[in-house]
């Protein structure tokens, strides 16, 4: 017979394999094993996304300011995250420390919650947590660009708004503490704010309808808006950052001036599965409810009060609406990622107020019915394409490279090297074909980024480019201090020790996200010491970019670097080359 002393300890036990928070501290201790190792990922679509944060993270270490030295198409705060992961772990896969970074910011947050709700119900703080771990956790979006299984390089930044407004959404609907809930609003909408601002506009949403509903009372709304006003003025009177933050906001939304009403169009029809279910969720919450609601106007009529109205406003149908509508609005601006997460919790809370026991059969399976069809197709989804790009990894092969660091640290199909290989010389052999595509502002393919090969081609064509790059250093006695691209990504100052020239967009899509040059980034441009311009293919995009800094390079020399790749040198250094 068990003694009560080892019973005790049974349950003990127990109670710590189950904790939420044993079981977030041993996630995070083995996501930072498997930074630390030199692990390689199956490539996936537009790869090359990833490049843009080794691009900035170079940048931040050379001493260049986000936001006030460069443009960049988000906030800096990821940025910065992610600049201090390489410096920790060094040998880590891109992807996945991209991917897993952001956790500095979630990981605390999703932790004060969880401790909070575990205090009334472990069932809830685990259906809380587990959902985001696996959103956290797998480097994927919840919708496919390509029919071959790889891990997502691109959106990353979008992943992370998502998995941030899904711990807002969490705090709001379930934290009691409000000394916590102020913490975390205050936290989460500074992050927001610095990673991407339509996430902080989603997240101000959220809040004010907290406010509204008596989640959050006036007091403590106040105290956390002072609290986000007051580390924005610190940086602002600090650097300026803020200002200048604004101002590049301002101007992407000058190039990206189409009304707002067709993005709600394409957002819903993104998700229309989940934004419909949610819809009908609520609408047959509400229809199942409506004794209570029709009490609660009963209410506000005899008392006329806020605390009346408030009590209306705070229902799971209406959370759900508000919600959906959130990341609704979110998506407009969002061309791939997590999308919707954030409604777990707001659907996880409706479940928990559901009655079975007075519910009616019918309404009882239309809710679990409805529910499941809002939140198990993002996480079944992300879940499968995981288990399907890895478990198919087993039969990849990793890409050759000599001067790649960790950007080479990907794997592939055999056939899908093989083709790469034999595409290569075909496009060398046909500029002029290309070429042609790019004058009339197309594409060789419409999903050409999406392609494996495309991105497989690039990266051994960027090997093939620092080789050229050394080899005409090494000929000529030039160092190439200052490196700039007329390509989408430049990863090639990070790859080789060099610099980026100041005041020059990462992430340089010039149709979407490169505002056109003022007199101090042309200064810069002048001064670079080569620009790289790729051609295999030659794309519309790269003729654009092309143009956009064409005052800025009209006096560098355009020599052939090889194949596959000119370069711009400046005058300065052009008559030491080697004739060609």
């Amino acid at each position: 017979m068990t003694t009560a002393r080892e019973n005790t300890q049974e349950i003990l036990r127990g109670s710590i394999r189950t904790s939420p928070i044993a079981i977030l501290l041993v996630v995070i201790a083995g996501l930072a094993v498997l930074l630390m190792l030199p692990l390689t990922a199956p490539i996936g679509p537009m790869y090359w996304d990833v490049f843009i944060y080794f691009d900035a993270a170079n940048r931040i270490l050379n001493g260049q300011v986000p936001i006030n030295d460069f443009f960049a198409p988000v906030g800096p705060l990821g940025y910065y995250i992610f600049t201090g992961g390489t410096i920790l772990f060094p040998r880590a896969q891109p992807v996945l420390l991209a991917h897993w970074s952001w956790l500095v910011v979630t990981a605390p947050l999703i932790a004060l919650i969880i401790m909070d709700v575990d205090r009334r119900s472990r069932n809830t703080a685990l259906a809380l947590l587990i959902p985001f771990l696996v959103f956290a956790v797998l480097p994927f979006n919840t919708r496919s660009f390509y029919p071959f299984p790889g891990s997502d390089g691109f959106g990353i930044y979008n992943r992370h708004t998502s998995q941030l407004l899904y711990v807002l959404v969490a705090a709001l609907i379930f934290v009691r503490s409000a000394r916590l809930l102020c913490i975390v609003i205050a936290v989460s909408m500074l992050a927001l704010f610095f990673g991407k601002i339509t996430g902080a506009v989603s997240g101000a949403i959220l809040c004010l309808f907290a406010l509204l509903a008596g989640r959050l009372s006036l007091r403590h709304a106040v105290i956390a808006a002072l609290g986000f006003f007051a580390v924005l003025a610190i940086v602002e009177f600090s650097s300026g950052l803020v200002t200048s933050y604004l101002k590049d906001i301002f101007s992407l939304v000058a190039m990206n001036d189409e009304t707002l009403a067709p993005r709600f169009v394409q957002s819903a029809s993104l998700n229309f599965g989940v934004l419909a279910s949610g819809l009908l969720l609520a609408a047959l919450s509400a229809i199942a409810n409506s004794r209570h609601l029709s009490a609660d106007l009963g209410l506000i009529r005899r008392e006329k009060t806020l605390h009346s109205v408030s009590r209306l406003l705070d229902n799971d149908a209406l959370w759900l609406v508000v919600v959906l509508f959130a990341g609704v609005l979110f998506e407009t601006q969002n061309t791939g990622s997590q999308a919707m997460i954030l409604i777990w919790p707001a659907v996880l809370a409706l479940l928990l107020h559901l009655e079975p026991a007075t519910a009616k059969p019918k309404t009882l399976v239309a809710t679990m019915a409805l529910a499941g069809a809002c939140v198990l197709p993002p996480l079944v989804y992300t879940v499968e394409r995981a288990a399907r790009a890895y478990i198919g990894s087993v039969k990849n092969v990793d890409l050759p490279n000599q001067h790649l660091k960790t950007l080479g640290a990907v794997n592939l199909r055999p056939r899908v090297m093989e083709r790469t290989q034999r595409v290569l010389p075909i496009l060398t052999s046909h500029h002029e074909a290309f070429t042609s595509f790019a004058k009339v502002g197309e594409l060789p393919s419409p999903a050409l980024y999406s392609e494996f090969g495309f991105q497989i081609g690039q990266l051994i064509e960027m090997d093939r480019n620092i080789s050229s790059l050394l080899e005409l250093e090494q000929k000529s006695g030039i160092h190439f201090s200052t490196i700039m691209t007329l390509e989408f990504v430049n990863p090639y100052p990070w790859l080789m020790n060099r610099n980026a020239p100041k005041y020059v967009a990462i992430g340089a899509d010039p149709f979407r996200a490169v505002p056109n040059p003022d007199s101090q980034e042309l200064k810069a441009v002048r001064a670079v010491d080569i620009a790289i311009l790729p051609t295999c293919p030659l794309t519309d995009a790269n003729l654009q970019l092309l143009k956009i800094y064409q005052q800025g390079l009209a006096q560098h020399i355009r020599i052939k670097l090889n194949d596959c790749a000119d370069a711009l040198v400046n005058p300065r250094l052009a008559a030491r080359l080697p004739r060609q």
